[in-house]
């Protein structure tokens, strides 16, 4: 089977009512927890990707019963101390960043050491900025070329707190080292950055001691080592990165709404609503609920006569991380020039994201000047493609696949994207859904 798409044919304006797959940082952080409960931990909804596959896999390999049906899964958690592996296991965290990050700091007791390796994109990223503050427990690692994949974790067996400053609003990095300061023995303290939550909300949820205090910059964390906690069933609600990609295809198609179901709208997700405000879009939530510490709603989306351009504060950037390579193709056709800054972490991403942004809106004729942390965008409101664009070469990055593919169904032009299967690593019914919008 060919492993490209073919689009020559834009999308015609709908009015529609979706769901989408459960969220995918709530599917590992829930199966990751719950392989250290004390009990049977059940989820629905969770999501059948190759990224959630990899954390089922792992905690396997840490002696962790799974049964999986469908979208319907259990774990049987052992309690904190409940991991039973032979020596010299090697865990694949495949193309998932959560998963080979957040996974080192429940690994740093381990008694024998354990190899971390991941597919060609995952072991180009940077793993120094976790093993860095993992080391100060009292782990010890071995990295490739002293920063990548594979890597070697040994741990021990009288681990100390540590005060942590996240700078960098990674919240890859923060979950780790919380992970890391549960099983430590004291009070670790950690300045952390504005990012995703979704951790801290879990182990508020579950009782574990972890205290936050906010400000408008930083959290500051603090957290103590537990002893035992309850088993955790959860329906996974609706993943808003995935659901990105249908909002901003409905912003870019005339006269069209959507209402995408039950997504979770944290907050520290949702600045790509907030952008998308800024620019002029009308976008509600509706049915707005709590859900074990996440807020959940339908979302509700109409195209816009006139999209604004905009110097977007810097601030939102971590809640909108996942969601930048979309929001530049609202620039493009944003009446203005548009400007993001402080956007080094893209390319910290599976591809470098920010190269990759300017490179599609360059093949789709937009102008933009870039740095290696910016981009000035000269949006086109009447921009319309009637060419040729080959999209390849992108470290099978599942985003620019499907970004790739709402530039093209949303401006025209014939496409050629390669490597269709990256949607398999957090995505797999995209297609699917596209499909659904395209019928009448």
């Amino acid at each position: 089977m060919n492993n490209f798409l073919i689009i020559s044919n834009k999308i015609k304006k709908f009015n529609k009512k979706i769901t989408v797959s459960g969220d995918k940082s709530l599917s590992i952080r829930w199966i990751l927890l719950s392989s250290l409960a004390s009990g049977v931990s059940k989820a629905d909804n969770l999501l059948f990707s190759e990224d959630v596959t990899a954390a089922l896999d792992a905690v396997k390999k840490l002696g962790i019963k799974v049964q999986l049906k469908n979208n319907f899964c259990k774990i049987y958690g052992q309690g904190i101390n409940g991991y039973r592996y032979k020596k010299n296991i090697i865990i694949d965290a495949k193309n998932s960043g959560t998963l080979g990050r957040l996974i080192l700091g429940l690994l740093i007791n381990s008694p024998f050491p354990i190899k971390l390796i991941g597919d060609n994109s995952l072991s180009k990223r940077d793993f120094k900025r976790i093993t860095d503050p993992l080391s100060e427990f009292g782990a010890k690692f071995k990295l490739k070329n002293k920063k990548n994949l594979p890597l070697i974790i040994q741990g021990s067996s009288s681990l100390k707190p540590i005060t942590y400053y996240e700078k960098k609003g990674s919240a890859q990095c923060k979950s780790a080292v919380i992970f890391g300061a549960l099983r430590s023995k004291g009070t670790s303290l950690i300045k952390a950055k504005k990012s995703r939550n979704h951790t801290e909300l879990l182990c508020k949820y579950l009782n574990l001691p972890i205290s936050i205090k906010k400000n408008k910059f930083y959290d500051m964390i603090k957290v103590n080592n537990f002893k035992k906690f309850k088993s955790l069933n959860y329906k996974i609600p609706a993943d808003i990165s995935s659901s990105a990609f249908f909002i901003i295809l409905t912003v870019l198609c005339s006269n069209s709404k959507l209402i995408i179901k039950s997504v979770n709208i944290n907050p520290s997700r949702t600045g790509v609503i907030k952008i998308l405000k800024m620019m002029g879009i009308k976008i509600f939530f509706k049915n707005k609920k709590n859900y074990k510490g996440e807020m959940i709603a339908d979302i509700i989306v109409m195209s816009p006569s006139n999209i604004k351009s905009i110097n977007c504060p810097p601030e939102l950037n971590s809640g909108a991380i996942d969601e930048f390579l979309l929001i530049f193709l609202v620039a493009a056709k944003a009446n203005g020039v548009s400007y993001f800054k402080n956007l080094e972490e893209l390319n910290q991403k599976e591809s470098p994201r920010l190269i990759w942004g300017a490179k599609i809106l360059n093949e789709l004729g937009v102008k933009t000047i870039s740095t290696n942390s910016s981009i000035k965008i000269f949006g086109n409101p009447n921009l319309k493609i009637d060419k040729k664009i080959v999209i390849r070469n992108y470290l099978k990055d599942h985003r620019v696949f499907m970004t790739s593919v709402i530039a093209a169904i949303s401006f025209g032009g014939n496409w050629k994207i390669y490597d269709k299967d990256s949607i398999n690593t957090s995505f797999p019914d995209f297609l699917k859904i596209i499909n659904l919008l395209k019928k009448k």
